[in-house]
């Protein structure tokens, strides 16, 4: 039931309008004058007020002031009945009502039926105003539980980045050195890396991009991960990287995995024989930078074959070349050149080699240097995927 608020000086119109507004079914209150009024308005919230405007101490306007200028009850639809504004020519004291915040007025002699057709109209407007306002808090509860679930899902995500930070491995160390970036992106992705002695001779090297974005891409990757860490895949030869590919294929089809793939680039260095083998699925190219009489020379070590998981039972190749002392062997993720630049360009995998060539023939290519300038020209703190570049130093020449 909607509280209405009669504020008049005259008891034969305060009787009238509390009869009138009663027999409507509305919770009628009733105030000789205006400072009455303002006290029952805070006490019982009313949804209408309806006023006098013409009143001794407190006149109409000002208790209108006062109830507009309360916080809680500025939502209030509020009548004045005045004689003025009515006339030709009074036009500027209704402009003075509504600058004080009156919704409606009624001029007097009160016509009773007008009144309740402009109560009604102005309980629909408070109704209204009440609606909306409810539907602000709960958008506002609403809001702050997605802002809630972004914290707890980037808290979860950036756990989710240490985790496979944890698994990636520790440098090499000797006649064979490493050094890595691995550097995830906002939305975690499925990058992931991995170096280790097969035996005494033979050393794996590879680095795997997971499709997409998220828990799902890191997910694949670490199972790939784990996979190829403890040579756990059937019938497969680890030092031969055709057999890995294909066997991977094989245990991850993308129909079986949320239809996700991944590229893999995968080398096997033998020591005794200065030879790597590798093989690629969907990758990018690989690059070799070897010294020369007078400069430095680059190889990418590249293969027109499939990424993991788009068809079963097909066969990968395999390509065997010899690595001269003192080279560098340099693999990574398309985060690493596919960067786009403020002007709009994306940078290309031409001239991150490039990059790579010139930083080698300065003697100054550590890893550190090539992600400062990869930042530069990215003009952000995020990358939108995740970056990783690995470096294998083949220091030795004999045995």
């Amino acid at each position: 039931m909607f509280k209405i608020l009669i504020i008049d000086d005259d008891p034969i119109v305060r009787v009238a309008l509390k009869r009138t507004l009663q027999n409507q079914g509305y919770d009628t209150t009733v105030a000789s004058n205006g400072e009455e009024g303002i006290i029952q308005a805070k006490k019982i919230h009313p949804a209408l007020i309806i006023c006098d405007w013409m009143m001794s101490n407190l006149d109409g306007l000002e208790v209108c002031r006062q109830i507009k200028a309360d916080p809680e009850m500025a939502t209030t639809f509020f009548i004045l009945l005045t004689a003025r504004g009515a006339a030709k020519g009074e036009e500027e004291d209704r402009v003075r009502g509504l600058d004080a915040g009156a919704d409606e007025f009624v001029s007097k002699p009160i016509e009773m039926n007008e009144l309740k057709a402009r109560v009604r109209a102005g309980l629909r407007l408070h109704q209204l105003n009440q609606d909306l306002h409810t539907q602000k808090q709960a958008l506002e509860v609403l809001n702050q539980n997605l802002h809630t679930q972004k914290q707890i899902l980037e808290a979860e995500l950036t756990e989710a980045s240490d985790y496979v930070r944890s698994l990636l491995p520790s440098p090499l160390v000797g006649s064979v050195t490493t050094e890595a970036l691995f550097i995830p992106s906002a939305q975690l992705g499925g990058d992931s890396f991995d170096y280790y002695w097969i035996d005494d001779d033979n050393l794996a090297i590879y680095l795997l991009d997971v499709s997409g974005h998220g828990v799902g891409s890191a997910l694949l990757s670490v199972s790939v991960l784990n996979v190829l860490r403890s040579q756990s895949l059937p019938h497969t030869n680890f030092c031969q990287p055709s057999e890995v590919m294909k066997a991977l294929n094989n245990a991850f089809q993308m129909n079986n995995h949320g239809d996700k793939y991944f590229t893999i680039w995968y080398g096997v260095y033998n020591r005794q024989q200065r030879q790597l083998t590798y093989a690629s699925a969907g990758h990018p190219s690989a690059v070799l930078l070897f010294p020369t009489s007078s400069t430095i020379q680059a190889k990418q070590l590249s293969s027109l074959d499939l990424p993991i998981g788009f068809l079963p039972d097909i066969n990968f190749e395999e390509v065997v070349f010899d690595v001269e002392a003192n080279s560098y062997l340099y693999i990574f993720s398309d985060g690493a050149y596919e960067i786009n630049q403020p002007d709009g360009k994306i940078w290309s995998i031409d001239a991150f080699i490039d990059l790579l060539i010139n930083c080698s023939r300065a003697n100054t290519c550590d890893l550190n240097e090539v992600l400062a300038h990869i930042m530069t020209l990215n003009g952000k703190t995020n990358f939108n995927d995740d970056l990783s570049l690995l470096k294998v130093n083949f220091t030795e020449c004999s045995y």
